[in-house]
């Protein structure tokens, strides 16, 4: 068995930057337990599998090395970006039927714009597994499907640390621990983190502008904000907050075309 094989940069204009994702195109899902093997095998923060419904309509499931997603927006943009250049460059919108609904994305001046859901936070209380992990104390914690830890300034994000010891004490499920302040050359900076995970620091993290960008948005009183996330490869993405949705928005490239052949014995 043979399947088409992309290894897309999302959120930066240059292959060392931003976040790889894999994105593999399937006439049939696979079994479970083989899509996990595969995203184990590709070693990339998360792989994403398609498979064509109509034209410019996709099934899209999301997978880590360690489990499935319900919802991973670099992937998304990297999966849109192999639709929209490689597979069906004729068209500028494609749709995605996904685990967190209907997803759109469309090429626009900014790139790519992903309409995301709107997941505002709530205060909350830290565990006590996380909080004791932490190098630094947050001034406010917020709660969606992640953790959201808000500092006092960029330098405290760029600081920021866990003793991984006892942060792997915390599970979280799916969700992980932003971390967040204003930035410094734009409107917020954050980082990512996951308990657990063959991957502590994911790289840029999309779906968690599903949180920060509501939150900032409210408290610095802007619709449209831009933003970075401060991992050693860094990315840059426009937040813009709607009536129903958050559209996050950034750049692709393709970094890597080719096959996966599956021997199954």
């Amino acid at each position: 068995m043979t399947i088409p094989f992309f290894q897309v940069t999302a959120f930066s204009q240059s292959v060392f930057g931003g976040n790889q994702a894999c994105v593999m195109p399937m006439e049939a899902w696979l079994s479970d337990e083989l899509l996990l093997q595969i995203a184990r095998e590709n070693a990339v923060a998360e792989t994403a599998y398609l498979k064509r419904l109509d034209p410019g309509v996709y099934a899209l499931r999301w997978f880590t090395p360690d489990l499935e997603m319900d919802l991973c927006g670099h992937a998304t943009l990297a999966s849109a970006h192999v639709v929209l250049n490689h597979l069906e460059p004729h068209l500028d919108r494609v749709e995605f039927d996904t685990q967190s609904g209907r997803l759109v994305v469309t090429r626009s001046e900014h790139g790519l714009d992903m309409a995301l859901p709107n997941r505002m936070p709530a205060s909350a209380e830290l565990p006590h597994a996380l909080a004791e992990s932490l190098n630094r104390t947050p001034l406010e914690v917020h709660l969606a499907r992640d953790f959201m830890l808000v500092y006092a300034s960029q330098n405290d994000v760029e600081q920021f640390d866990v003793d991984r010891a006892l942060f792997d004490r915390a599970n979280l499920g799916t969700g992980g621990v932003i971390v967040t302040a204003p930035g410094e050359d734009c409107d917020f900076v954050s980082r990512f983190f996951t308990p657990q995970a063959t991957i502590l620091e994911d790289p840029v993290t999309g779906s968690a502008h599903c949180t920060l960008a509501p939150y900032w948005g409210a408290r610095l009183g802007m619709s449209v904000m831009q933003a970075q996330q401060l991992s050693a490869r860094r990315g840059a993405l426009r937040c813009e907050v709607k009536e129903d949705h958050v559209q996050v928005s950034g750049q692709a490239t393709t970094y890597l075309e080719g096959t996966v052949h599956l021997n199954q014995t």
